[in-house]
């Protein structure tokens, strides 16, 4: 029977134990008497010795591997207090190519991000992006924690529709048997049907698709978004109020597990917020950009610019020591027909974004459960209502009042370790000229 494999991180800390370990050469010394590797698995780096006068055939394999080769290594736990990497040293006295490189590998020391995505399965070979990924796995299970324990349900909506959710300008359109279906851009007319059906309370975790062409650093056309919905809410304050709260458990959370490995890595702290976050409406909001010298053209838009947003940040930081800011009540001219509208002003809608260091992460609102008013706002934007017939018809036969809010996963990540763009936190990146790998 095969001696079971033992993690480096698992490796005893007193020596003196034989064991198995598997892993990536990740460097190779090979001086007059002795042999050294660096072998790494996910769990950690491990340093092997071998004295070429013991065993000459192990002395000729090591000298033929190559970096980023899988091997397999029987030997002795040994202290070694001169080893950095932890004090300690396996002595092989065996060695097992599993798969060996065969040519130079195709990624420089210091390669461009392109070149990283183009070879994303080396890149992600690096601890450092295998910690991204331990941060984002930590982030949901913190994010469905929160919710379980407040009484939600998750759901898996599906991503093949008949037609748009949101805007229908940046839809993906699919052969679908002898018609065709678009990939959702989110989940919205779903989780509102939940709240129709009664479920009270619902989130999901998964990809949407947006047909935009956009390459900024903060853009794809395939992501993670997160979602919830509510029901029986007094205003969209109700779902600022949870988010905020959920927002500051996760990062409780997150800095608690990792915010030693994101400091020692990324270089950056783990705020954990205070509750309330700071509010502003959009007509605040302006009037602070321009004693900043900042002027949007308002127009039929009405909505923020990134230069807005980062000033925003700005001055709330300075102010208050806040990292997060709430923009409330968006124009209705910007916002989807579905947003409820204040019985006093038509022309905004109890909406939101918040905010995070200077970027937007996500855009909430009441929901407008009344079915002939629904149709009313839908007219008003120009819309055909027999496409989403299907989700009007959610509303004809009683839906509770209820709101919710749609959230950038990679955003959030990448804002949390001050990286500068999606795609460093991206599992595989998905934009206007990137299908591959």
């Amino acid at each position: 029977m095969q001696m079971p494999r033992t993690l480096i991180k698992d490796l005893p800390l007193n020596g003196q134990k034989k064991t198995r370990i598997c892993g990536w050469v990740e460097s190779i010394r090979d001086q007059k008497r002795m042999q050294f590797l660096v072998i790494r698995d996910h769990t950690g780096k491990v340093q092997v010795a071998h004295d070429k006068e013991k065993n000459q055939e192990l002395t000729h394999l090591i000298s033929t591997l190559t970096c980023e080769s899988v091997i397999e290594i029987i030997g002795q736990v040994a202290l070694n207090p001169n080893v950095k990497l932890g004090g300690l040293e396996v002595i092989a006295s065996s060695i097992s190519i599993l798969s060996k490189v065969q040519q130079h590998l195709p990624m420089t020391e210091n390669p461009s991000l392109e070149t990283r995505l183009e070879w994303r399965f080396l890149d992600l070979r690096q601890p450092r992006n295998y910690l991204i990924f331990q941060i984002q796995t930590a982030i949901e299970e913190a994010m469905r924690t929160f919710w379980l324990k407040e009484g939600f349900l998750e759901i898996h909506s599906p991503k093949l529709m008949a037609h748009a959710s949101e805007s229908g300008a940046e839809l993906f359109e699919v052969k679908y048997f002898e018609g065709k279906a678009y990939l959702a851009q989110s989940p919205q007319f779903y989780k509102q049907m939940a709240m129709s059906a009664g479920f009270d309370r619902v989130f999901e975790i998964g990809p949407v698709f947006r047909a935009n062409p956009s390459f900024t650093s903060r853009h794809d056309t395939e992501f993670t978004s997160v979602d919830m919905e509510m029901s029986w809410i007094d205003s969209h304050e109700d779902i600022m109020q949870f988010e905020e709260k959920w927002l500051q458990s996760v990062l409780l959370f997150i800095k608690k597990e990792f915010g030693e490995k994101i400091k020692e890595n990324f270089d950056i702290d783990v705020i954990v917020p205070t509750i309330p976050f700071p509010r502003i409406t959009m007509e605040e909001a302006y009037e602070i950009l321009q004693t900043m010298d900042h002027h949007i053209e308002r127009g039929e838009k009405g909505d923020l610019d990134p230069e807005g947003e980062r000033l925003l940040y700005k001055y709330f930081h300075n102010k208050t020591g806040h990292e997060f800011v709430f923009v409330t009540h968006y124009p209705s001219a910007v916002r989807a027909f579905y947003h409820m509208r204040p019985e006093d002003n038509s022309k905004v809608t109890k909406s939101f974004d918040l905010l995070w260091k200077g970027l937007e992460i996500t855009t909430g609102a009441q929901r407008e459960h009344r079915y002939d008013i629904l149709i009313q706002q839908a007219k008003e934007k120009g819309l055909s209502l027999e496409p989403i017939q299907y989700y009007l018809d959610f509303f004809k036969y009683g839906c509770p009042p209820h709101g919710g809010f749609g959230f950038g996963l990679t955003r959030m990540i990448m804002l949390l370790l001050g990286l500068k763009n999606v795609r460093e936190v991206t599992y595989l990146y998905r934009g206007p000229h990137r299908l591959i790998p």
